[in-house]
């Protein structure tokens, strides 16, 4: 790669601002000269950073900007310690004591520093050290946190830095990128050749485990993933610092002072090391342009602020890819470089120490080599608890050996020896044609697919070193592929193979509490297991395209299944599970499954018990597979429900009884349980015609006759207004049940209470009374682990409700101080839509709204349905990331379809324009609160 001329003239001229502090020393003194020198520095500071941001847009060169803010501050520290040396504490006859250096140590210490970054200085003073010293030490760091810059120091001489270094592998890193900045230069050069002498000889192992075993820590912190969608620039895994970590450990083990040097000791390979300084360049690109964006050291790449730095870096659109998802796909495969070069440092690294170490473990300390044959095969032998190649020629010999290497790692349970890694990153080109086609490559493929012991660990080490992709063309497309919202949590290919590592924790028993269908279902699905594993690795594989990406992804499994050695009955069964992977999950969490026409449309696309359980199954680990959080035990229920139902349909077993006659029947049910609770006849008789029949034929018994009680306890105490909470510790969910005079915009005010109480409502139901009340129950997601806790929060939350439908609290104030939109959100751009349906339910008009999220939005959503003159029988809340899907079923106030095309139109861009205006409409609001109240 071309370097990238620093034109460092161009960001500080350093004589000149010598001369400058030099000339104010003769014009101003005391206080007034302390200030004329800090706003000389700042301005300077000012300037050159500006020249280096204009210079980064132009040339796109990362190190080199970083190259240039380090030699600013060299120049600006340099003419400090100049002056503070010769205006303020010059010494005339200065003695040996009176001598220091200014290193520059940490990232500083490399020349490199993004704006934000902090300046790690070391001021190094010689043994024997008079007042002198500490006076300029402290006017130059008062001098420079005054100017607002953040410096971490230490005050040392020799023997001190030589003492600590032993001790803390820390401040042996610190001296390691120890750097010259200004003074007295042979105190510098004595700590560098004492350091090398005292501390790094014969410690290389040492220093490299300790290196290694930091970089884990921080990684676990940082999220132990590298395809996070919101990575950590400097911290994260296949970020910044791990470039660094190589090169300490390469700079302290083979006793070199540049990265280029280690091509020469043969750890890289000169392609290999162009890699290296490509990715830093890059990394260091995006890290100071974040820092210029955001005027802060920020270090992880927000959502709110990717769509900037793509813009900033070029990136344009394609078809199917956005420009902010190109940039990030950039980003995660240069992580994944990281990640590549680290594999191939390490194997270098162990070689190197199995040479000159006699004992160390993994892979530096108390290594004793164990090799052995490995059963079955003459070309992989067992290194160390390892899986090794023979020799070099292992895959030119045979590419098959390509996939042996992993078939053998899951058969035999081994981790992968680092020398097998290199030599198969630098294979990758014999994965042709003819291999994607080979009998036996296939079949070692499906079983390290479908192993019964840990295929995603498998799986995640195929696509790391690359093969996957090379294997699967179509898969090498979404490699390292973001998705820009807030819902996903991983790259498309991370999250695939997340999908594969849950499906065989369901298989094993270690997700049936979370899962009891699916795990139940398993059993009975063995003869499809290749078939299900496949269709979870192949069913987002089309992401990324202009196209419908199920569609898409259903064809490329037509066309890669039989090569895989599915027959056509199976091939088509994973095409059609691509096709539909979604459909569960919509249906599920979007429609009314009370409604018998959707579970007749359901069922109508499922067609077989088969598909259903297999297309269960699929569903339950592709959300979990979306990342932490997403699942929750109502999003179950949801499903089981949905499948229950549905099974009931597929095997014939569903009711065609009349409504009125299945209403008649709960009518019974409900009587009786209620006599056995010794309720009067008289009270039987007058609850009963209470109800209409959709309460009857939706609402379980056990929950009627918890609603009873509540009604006959409200009405024994005269109360207009009650609520009730229940939590549901399984679906993760807490019930609220409203009982309060019916009014239109009921349920936009209960909505709008629950958002201003920090609520998120995920389902609603809504009953009228024939007496003229409504029997609302909304449910919320649930927030504490304990019912005792959760009970409160929810009471609070219902009283809450109580006291804005009694008009003791006014909703839009609570509504504004409450709303404040999730970090991020405001970064995204979601179409607002509007459909309305009248073939999705028998009964009601479905009305479907997706747009971008907001604190309030149902309430006034539900508000503008209201001021349609529409009755809402229920709601369905859906929310994924940044954009939700909320649905409702409704009816005129007759109780009819809505039907006319013009009244069809005002409802959806009336609801349209409520989506896009995001206007508050507080002295409406109160009033129609207050009537509610009323």
């Amino acid at each position: 790669m071309a370097k990238i001329p620093l034109k460092l003239d161009q960001i500080i001229d350093g004589a000149a601002l010598r001369a400058e502090l030099g000339a104010l020393a003769g014009q101003v003194s005391g206080a007034e000269l302390r200030k004329a020198v800090m706003a000389a520095l700042k301005a300077r500071i000012a300037e050159g950073r500006k020249a280096a941001e204009v210079m980064l847009m132009a040339d796109g060169g990362g190190t080199a900007c970083a190259a240039r803010l380090s030699h600013l501050m060299d120049e600006v520290i340099g003419a400090l310690h100049h002056f503070a040396a010769t205006h303020i504490y010059p010494s005339q006859n200065p003695s040996s004591a009176e001598r220091m250096a200014i290193v520059a140590v940490g990232g500083y210490g490399r020349g490199t520093l993004a704006p934000g970054s902090d300046i790690d200085l070391l001021f190094l003073l010689p043994y024997k050290q008079t007042p002198w010293g500490e006076q300029i030490v402290e006017y130059a760091l008062y001098m420079l946190w005054d100017m607002g810059l953040k410096v971490g120091h230490a005050t040392r001489n020799i023997d001190e830095c030589i003492r600590q270094a032993r001790t803390d592998m820390t401040i042996r890193t610190a001296v390691l990128e120890a750097r010259f900045v200004c003074g007295e230069e042979a105190l510098y050069d004595e700590l560098v050749e004492r350091f090398d002498e005292e501390v790094v000889k014969d410690t290389g192992a040492e220093y490299s485990q300790a290196k290694l075993a930091e970089r884990d820590l921080r990684h676990a912190k940082a999220g132990e993933s590298r395809y996070l969608v919101e990575p950590n620039v400097k911290d994260g895994k296949g970020g910044l610092r791990d470039l660094h970590t190589l090169f300490w450990i390469g700079k302290y083990f083979y006793r070199v002072r540049e990265a280029d040097e280690l091509v020469g000791k043969g750890v890289f390979t000169r392609k290999e090391y162009l890699q290296f300084r490509k990715a830093e360049d890059f990394l260091w690109a995006v890290r100071c342009h974040m820092h210029f964006l955001t005027g802060k050291p920020e270090e992880r790449l927000h959502f709110d602020i990717q769509r900037d730095i793509a813009e900033r870096l070029g990136y344009t659109s394609h078809p199917g890819l956005s420009a902010v998802e190109r940039f990030m796909k950039h980003y995660f495969l240069t992580a994944k470089a990281v990640g590549d070069l680290t594999r191939i440092f390490c194997a270098a690294l162990e070689e190197e120490q199995g040479k000159h170490v006699p004992g160390f473990n993994r892979f530096f300390m108390t290594f004793s080599r164990r090799r052995r044959k490995l059963a079955g095969t003459s070309d992989f032998i067992v290194d160390n608890h390892r899986i090794n190649v023979a020799d070099e020629g292992v895959f030119e010999r045979d590419p098959v050996n390509l996939l042996r290497l992993f078939w053998f790692a899951d058969r035999h349970g081994l981790e992968y020896h680092p020398e097998a890694l290199k030599l198969l990153t630098r294979s990758l080109k014999l994965i042709d044609r003819n291999l994607r086609r080979d009998r036996e490559a296939n079949r070692l493929f499906m079983d390290i697919l479908t192993s019964d012991r840990d295929p995603a660990l498998n799986m995640r080490r195929m696509n790391e070193a690359g093969v996957l992709g090379k294997l699967i063309p179509d898969f090498n497309k979404i490699v390292a592929m973001m998705q820009f919202n807030m819902y996903h949590h991983y790259t498309v290919d991370e999250h695939l193979i997340r999908c594969i590592g849950i499906l065989s924790e369901i298989e094993h028993g270690d997700g049936e509490k979370l899962h009891p269908l699916s795990h139940s279902l398993m059993p009975s699905l063995k003869a499809w297991r290749p078939v299900l594993y496949t269709a979870i690795l192949l069913h987002d594989i089309a992401k990324g395209r202009p196209e419908d990406h199920s569609t898409a992804g259903a064809r490329i499994a037509r066309r890669l299944c039989p090569h895989m050695g599915f027959d056509a009955k199976e091939t088509e069964m994973i095409a059609w599970l691509v096709e539909h992977h979604l459909d569960m999950s919509m249906v599920a969490q979007t429609r009314d499954l009370n409604d018998r026409k959707t579970i007749q449309d359901f069922a109508d696309t499922a067609q077989s018990v088969e598909r259903l359980k297999l297309l269960l199954v699929l569903t339950v680990c592709d959300i979990r597979g979306v990342g932490p959080g997403v699942w929750n035990g109502w999003k179950g229920q949801l499903l089981r429900t949905l499948y229950y139902e549905t099974e009931v349909l597929l095997t014939g077993g569903f009711s065609e009884a009349s409504r009125a006659i299945r209403a008649d029947e709960a009518r019974q049910r409900l009587a009786q349980a209620l006599a056995e609770r010794q309720w009067p006849q008289a009270d039987i008789d007058a609850y009963l015609d209470l109800h209409y029949t959709a309460y009857l034929l939706a609402v379980d018994l056990e929950d009627q006759l918890r609603h009873a009680e509540f009604i006959r306890e409200a009405d024994g105490q005269d109360r207009a207004l009650a609520t009730m909470v229940k939590p549901h510790t399984f679906e993760a969910v807490t019930e609220i049940t409203v009982f309060a005079p019916d009014h239109p915009r009921l349920l936009s005010i209960i909505a709008g209470a629950c958002s201003a109480a920090g609520a998120n409502i995920v389902d609603a139901q809504i009953f009228t009374t024939t007496h003229g009340r409504a029997l609302d129950t909304i449910l919320i997601s649930r927030e504490f682990d304990f019912d005792a806790d959760e009970r409160r929060r929810a009471e609070r939350i219902g009283k809450l409700i109580e006291d804005v439908l009694s008009g003791k609290s006014y909703l839009p104030e609570m509504i504004e101080k409450r709303a404040k939109p999730r970090r991020g959100t405001k970064a995204f751009r979601v179409v607002p839509r509007v459909e309305i349906g009248n073939t999705l339910s028998n009964r009601f008009s479905v009305v479907e709204v997706r747009g971008l999220d907001r604190p309030g939005l149902l309430s006034e959503l539900t508000e503008t349905l209201s001021d349609l003159s529409l009755d809402i029988a229920s709601a369905h809340i859906t929310t994924f990331g940044e954009k939700v899907i909320d649905t409702f079923y409704v009816t005129d106030l007759t109780g009819q379809k809505i039907v006319s095309p013009d009244r069809l139109e005002t409802i959806r861009k009336t609801l349209l324009q409520t989506l896009e205006s995001g206007v508050e409409r507080p002295a409406k609001g109160k009033t129609k609160a207050r009537v509610a109240a009323e």
